[in-house]
């Protein structure tokens, strides 16, 4: 089996990601990995320490990179993230990302990882938005919106549940994964969790363009 890393931002896409390569039989997931600024996941606003409490109720190690900025030049980012690995204890043999469009993505995550020493996949790359918004409910997989793009969205579907209803609310030009960046996602409760995120919502933030959910979170493992 390919030891493999898993591209993490604390939503959806990566964990459904996740859970098809634990589902695979050739691939071993040994840990995630995500960049972040200021204590921050960029776009999601999801706090370092939130990631934290994920990892421990997935019971992996989370590898944690810390960029200059949100968009650095790519030379820096890619950088960043193959010196982040390579500087892990983890012993890698691939890298995993939740990418869905066919948009060149593929080629530039391969110009940097593969020349690593590491293959690249797509679990989820060419697959119908639609389909896998569905698999990701019927996997149980909870999910709260916690970003909104006002060029997409307005910031009322900032703190609701990625469920039937949001998915049937949504304007007809949005990605139905928010693949085009329309909301960003939080996983709450899933298979691959030992326990779950509890939350406490505090309060919309909402700025010039995005809008974020604000929110206490703590981890409550099964058993407790």
């Amino acid at each position: 089996m390919k030891n493999v890393i898993v591209s993490w931002s604390s939503g959806k896409d990566s964990t459904l990601t996740l859970e098809r390569l634990q589902e695979h039989s050739e691939y071993n997931v040994v840990g995630i990995y995500t960049t972040y600024v200021k204590d921050e996941v960029p776009l999601q606003a999801t706090p370092i320490a939130v990631l934290d409490l994920q990892a421990r109720l997935l019971d992996l190690p989370l590898i944690k990179i810390e960029l200059p900025e949100v968009f650095p030049s790519n030379e820096v980012y890619q950088k960043s993230v193959v010196d982040g690995l390579k500087a892990s204890t983890l012993s890698i043999d691939a890298v995993a990302f939740g990418d869905m469009f066919c948009n060149g993505i593929a080629d530039y995550r391969r110009s940097y990882i593969e020349p690593a020493g590491w293959e690249c996949t797509f679990p989820l790359m060419g697959e119908s938005s639609h389909d896998l918004a569905k698999e990701i409910i019927n996997r149980g997989i909870k999910t709260l919106v916690v970003t909104t793009d006002g060029h997409s969205l307005t910031s009322e579907y900032c703190g609701r549940w990625f469920d039937d209803e949001f998915l049937l609310s949504l304007p007809t030009q949005v990605d139905p994964c928010g693949e085009d960046g329309e909301f960003h996602t939080l996983v709450t409760q899933t298979s691959s969790f030992k326990g779950k995120l509890v939350l406490e919502l505090i309060r919309v933030e909402m700025g010039e363009r995005f809008s974020h959910q604000r929110y206490e979170a703590k981890a409550l493992l099964n058993g407790e």
